[in-house]
């Protein structure tokens, strides 16, 4: 079990520090740095357009602009976050590191929810509703 938890430690250290980093070069720079491929190739925007925004914002506790950036995946992260603690304790106190089966209807239900967003903010119209990030 400690060395499960260690790993797992070690592991969240490093995408910790590695976020960490990509704030502090975005700071440096004054935007986000990773352009989004998908609007890049097809002027459409994905359902992750924002995102680097959004992380952003929350980092500086800009609730408002970060709900501007991305509203879905900000709404979507508690039930992540949730679904990724009970993993972790899962993983550390038995080993095992897959979702559950509840677990796994309530991703695939957030990339259903994700999906559509993807398709709706890029409708004629839409703008109103899910405005550019």
């Amino acid at each position: 079990m400690h060395k499960r938890l260690r790993k797992l430690c070690i592991r969240i250290g490093w995408l910790l520090g590695a976020g960490l980093f990509y704030i502090f070069l975005c700071t440096l720079a004054g935007r986000p740095l990773i352009p989004c491929l998908f609007h890049e190739v097809t002027g459409f925007y994905c359902p992750g357009c924002g995102v680097s925004r959004m992380c952003l914002a929350l980092f500086r506790l800009d609730f408002k602009a970060a709900f501007r950036a991305n509203p879905v995946i900000l709404l979507l992260l508690p039930a992540g976050l949730v679904i990724a603690l009970q993993m972790a304790v899962r993983y550390v106190k038995i080993g095992k590191h897959l979702p559950t089966r509840a677990q796994t209807i309530v991703i695939y239900f957030m990339i259903g929810i994700l999906l559509l967003f993807g398709l709706l903010r890029n409708l004629p119209g839409s703008a109103c509703f899910f405005p550019a990030p």
